[in-house]
Formats: C-alpha cells, structure tokens, sequence
C-alpha cells in the first residue's frame, strides 16, 4: 500500500502536467476552428467599402492577398477590444482602418493575431502622456505628446488623426499602427529588442548581421544629420529601428530596397510579403 501511495504520489505532477497540455491543445484547436469560420465569412459591404475608399493600400494589393486581408480583420476584430478615450466614439470606420492596417503584417506571416494583449485604446487626435525614469535615487517624471504607444504585454494606445491619416496616406512612409503593431511583433520573443519571431532559424543569424550593421548606419546618420529614406526616429534603438523600417517596408518599398537592398531583403523574407510586386506603385 505504501509503494502504491509514493507511487501516485510521484505520478501525480506529471498527470497534471498532462491534463494541463491536453486542456491547452483542445482549447487551442477550438480557437483555430473558431478563427477558420470568421475567416471565411464574407466581408460586410459597408466595411469593404470603407476598405476601397479609405484605405488605399488594399486596392494595390494581388486578389489572394485581399482576400487574406479581409479574413484577417474579421478575426481581429472579434478578438481585439477597441476602446475610444476622451469622449471619442469608435465608429465603423475607425475599427475597420485600425484593423486593416494591424492585420496588413499578418498577410503572409504565420502568427496568432497578436496574442498577449486584447485592447487598443483610442484618442481622437495626439494625446499627453507621462513616463518615469529612474537615475540611482532620482526619479524623475516627465510628459510628451504622443501620436501613439505599444505597452509591453498591455494595451496599445493610438490617436485617430494619425491612423487616419496612415490609412489615406499609404506612401508617405509614416503610419503609426503599423510601428506599434510591429511592437506587438517584436515581443513575440519576450523582449522588445528588434528581433522577431522569423519563419525559418536559419534566418536569425543573417537578420542579426545585416540589421546591426543597418541600425549603426543609422546612427552615424543621425550624428551627422544626414537625410534618409529611414525615419532617423529608427537610431533610437533596435527595437524602434525595427518598428520604422517596417513603415518604410510597407510604404517606401522602391526607396528602401534602391538604398538599403540587404535590409530590404531581410524584411522581405521576415514578412513574406514583395511590396514591389504591388499595382500603382509610382513613387521617385
């Protein structure tokens, strides 16, 4: 009876070790069928239009891709929580821009529709926000003004002028929910450190070369005050040099592949996306 007793004693962390494993498979695989039937319901009209007339990126994109967009943002927004602040009211418009813009990194990328956080918070234009730094016994708080923020394993925080204007604006280089929603990538790993998840590990060595040597170009740049197609925000560190290229991926394909080809590659394959091979693309 006793060795019966130590027996299941032992056994006991493992069974639950299995149950656990076998609760999170299931639970999993439910949420995969959920996703597969919102994937594949069509997209209502009013919100394709908001698509066609306001988010002009969409209509350059290949059929297969659009309809990979349109799956996309069903199953964000039903998994997303968007949430106006400051009396602002979140309107069909804004969830569907919010949204498409989020899911335009998903196109090709296997991934779990940003998982870790649920809710995006909403401003109706730029809004202040405080940050807290800490220098050995000195603490000190100060205030900006910010057009959006990705909290670590928390909320994102945007500011609709912007989103809006990313959205109207595709070729400007600047569209702020790609840069906080490449954040949200970026995390994936844990750190916010600039490296994230790649599709194959042969990549990560050859990503880590050729966006080290990219940011500290970037870096001299900045010193210098030199122009370029990179929005010097990128120097800051690793983690926004990887937030702006992706703006400047998606946006300035033609310019960022003329002067930065390798790290213009690098993007390409962390993506699995050609921006180059999109209609209309007419930029100098």
């Amino acid at each position: 009876m006793r060795q019966i007793l130590i027996y299941c004693l032992l056994s006991l962390p493992i069974m639950i070790m299995l149950g656990w494993f076998y609760f999170d498979k299931r639970k999993l695989k439910r949420k995969e069928a959920r996703r597969a039937v919102i994937n594949a319901k069509p997209l209502a009209p009013e919100y394709l239009q908001i698509l066609k007339t306001q988010y002009p990126l969409y209509s350059r994109l290949p059929e297969e891709l659009q309809r990979k967009l349109v799956g996309h943002i069903q199953v964000f927004l039903d998994e997303k929580d968007i949430i106006g602040r400051g009396e602002f009211d979140v309107t069909d418009t804004v969830r569907v821009l919010i949204a498409a813009q989020a899911c335009t990194l998903l196109l090709n990328r296997p991934g779990n529709y940003y998982p870790g956080f649920r809710t995006i918070l909403v401003y109706p234009d730029t809004y202040v926000a405080s940050s807290t730094q800490h220098d050995g016994l000195l603490q000190v708080t100060s205030t900006s003004t910010r057009a959006g923020e990705s909290w670590h394993r928390g909320p994102i925080v945007l500011a609709w002028e912007h989103v809006l204007k990313g959205a109207l604006d595709s070729r400007d280089g600047h569209n702020v929910v790609m840069h906080e929603f490449a954040h949200k990538l970026d995390e994936e790993n844990a750190a916010m450190d600039g490296l994230p998840l790649l599709p194959t590990a042969e990549q990560y060595q050859q990503w880590s070369q050729v966006l080290s040597a990219e940011f500290a170009v970037q870096q001299r740049k900045l010193a210098n005050g030199d122009d370029d197609v990179i929005d010097s925000y990128g120097a800051t560190s690793p983690a926004e040099f990887f937030a702006v290229v992706t703006e400047t991926f998606f946006e300035k394909p033609q310019q960022l592949q003329r002067h930065h080809p390798k790290l213009y590659e690098q993007f390409k394959q962390c993506y699995l996306l050609n921006p180059l091979e999109w209609r209309e693309l007419n930029q100098s």
